[in-house]
């Protein structure tokens, strides 16, 4: 009896740990905040360490902008939306500031710091894009 009772608190254990979060799971993420994405672009003989990326760079981001960074994410390209066809995009980073002003005070006191890490973990050029968040009801 015990054997079967601990594998399922291991297996909904395992499940909620799991779990994917939107954008309105985490509360620290709210609508008007300002979204900097940076997609790394796939394309014949790019590369990413997304270890250094998510260990090194990442970490370095966040203590640059200090406090005004409210939080970060990263999403590692897996796969394409049409089969048999390159993901267009190596991995894609986030950054969410409360404001317009934190966001562009903090890239322009840090982007050239960021800008010299570039090539440790990557040799696609990065494109941003700067948004309003919005979420879906």
């Amino acid at each position: 009896m015990k054997t079967p009772i601990c594998f399922l608190l291991i297996v909904i254990g395992l499940s909620l740990g799991f779990r994917q979060h939107d954008l309105t799971d985490n509360p620290k993420i709210k609508k008007g905040m300002i979204k900097v994405a940076i997609f790394y672009p796939n394309g014949e003989g790019k590369t990413f360490d997304m270890d250094y990326y998510s260990t090194k760079h990442m970490p370095m981001a966040a203590r640059l902008f200090g406090n005004s960074l409210k939080a970060m994410a990263i999403d590692k390209g897996v796969a394409s939306g049409t089969p048999d066809t390159p993901l267009p995009y190596l991995a894609i980073g986030y950054f969410y500031f409360e404001t317009m002003a934190d966001c562009q005070a903090s890239m322009k006191a840090n982007a050239e710091k960021l800008r010299a890490d570039v090539p440790n973990y990557t040799n696609s050029k990065p494109v941003v894009q700067i948004s309003e968040v919005q979420l879906a009801e």
